[in-house]
């Protein structure tokens, strides 16, 4: 067959099939909305997508309030890459169903594909805000590209509940690795930015990250030794290390922690580690050092003045301890822990009224904390 045959005879296949979808539309146009829907599910259920997409797209024309349909739509773009018709979709879904955490997910992952990287991450951690979703597919995508966009942001602290979830339930997989490399680090890149000379280091330190974060301490530490006998001298590794001897009740957790303030004297989190070690053991004037300048480094940080706080206060120092206290409580008004080392504080000044008010408040964040299915 020639060219201009072949040419015709695929005109007039579009053609029919332009009638034939025109006289679909008109019989549509009858059809009870209920029909429409029941239409619609058969086809995406035998996975034929394109008859799907005209009836899911009659009935929202129908009824712009069947958020059903919407989320339907949603996922037929997004399997087919239009991911810019995919995000209207889900837009709509959320605007019917705000507590629809799975839509927030996924209009967060199409922004992801589209580029729109600050929206994507304000809507998956609005995905994360609303918590309910269960360990599935969408939760399990979602959890790591909120990782992803919080260690490009530089949030290297928010990044840690997600990776903690997927190394906890999920296996090993080169992004994690990297991922987790990049927040010990404390590097604001994606995985596929990292330089491929620093490739092999940032995966090498994100398997023992990785082990750490899943709560595979002995595992953990093998593997931060291997770290550290390679890479002696790179940011964040003694202190995370530390962190694992640390869980362990190993006397080796203080010593790796002072070598990494050593190494580099602005790591906030290794002064604030130091501090607390001491202060579990009972030391708080050994922790003032620590806390003090934890609390220089990162002024903001509402650990480090409960850290603080808690060490003037069990030196005696109780005005000073108790206004640093009252400074964490304004930075995180949700850490139970906080009301609990206020009331201390509040008794051993005599302040009554104010213990119960402490007591209360610990009471009534503790009831608002919800079990987590995902991060």
């Amino acid at each position: 067959m020639g060219a201009r045959r072949v040419a015709a005879a695929l005109l007039l296949v579009a053609a029919a099939a332009g009638t034939a979808y025109a006289a679909q539309d008109q019989a549509a146009g009858a059809l009870p909305f209920a029909e429409l829907a029941r239409r619609a599910s058969a086809a995406w259920a035998a996975g034929r997508n394109d008859e799907a997409q005209r009836w899911f797209e009659q009935g929202v024309e129908r009824d712009p309030a069947w958020d059903e349909g919407w989320w339907y739509l949603g996922s037929i773009h997004y399997e087919a890459d239009r991911y810019a018709d995919a995000r209207v979709a889900f837009a709509h879904v959320t605007r019917l169903k705000p507590e629809a955490s799975p839509a927030w997910a996924m209009l967060g992952l199409t922004e992801y594909r589209l580029g729109e990287l600050d929206a994507a991450l304000q809507h998956l951690m609005r995905w994360q805000t609303i918590g309910p979703g269960g360990d599935n597919e969408i939760s399990r995508t979602a959890g790591l590209h909120l990782a992803m966009l919080l260690v490009r942001s530089g949030q290297f602290d928010l990044a840690m509940r997600p990776l903690t979830w997927l190394a906890s339930a999920h296996q090993e997989t080169p992004e994690l690795s990297l991922l987790c490399g990049l927040v010990i680090q404390e590097r604001a890149l994606l995985p596929a930015e990292v330089p491929p000379a620093d490739r092999e280091r940032t995966v090498a330190i994100g398997h023992a990250a990785f082990s750490a974060l899943g709560g595979r301490d002995a595992e953990a530490k093998s593997r931060f030794e291997e770290v550290i006998a390679r890479y002696p001298n790179v940011r964040g590794v003694r202190y995370a290390y530390g962190l694992v001897l640390s869980r362990m009740g190993s006397a080796d957790a203080l010593p790796a922690l002072r070598r990494e303030v050593e190494l580099f004297p602005d790591d906030v989190h290794a002064h604030l580690q130091i501090a607390l070690e001491l202060l579990g053991r009972g030391q708080a004037k050994e922790a003032l050092p620590s806390a003090q300048e934890a609390v220089r480094l990162a002024p903001d940080l509402f650990a480090a003045h409960l850290a603080l706080g808690r060490a003037l206060v069990e030196t005696g120092t109780l005005g000073e301890g108790t206004a640093h206290l009252e400074r964490a409580a304004e930075l995180a008004p949700d850490v139970a822990d906080i009301y609990l080392a206020l009331a201390r504080a509040y008794a051993l000044a005599g302040r009554t009224a104010d213990v119960e008010r402490m007591r209360a408040k610990m009471i009534e964040t503790e009831r608002k904390r919800q079990p987590q299915l995902h991060p």
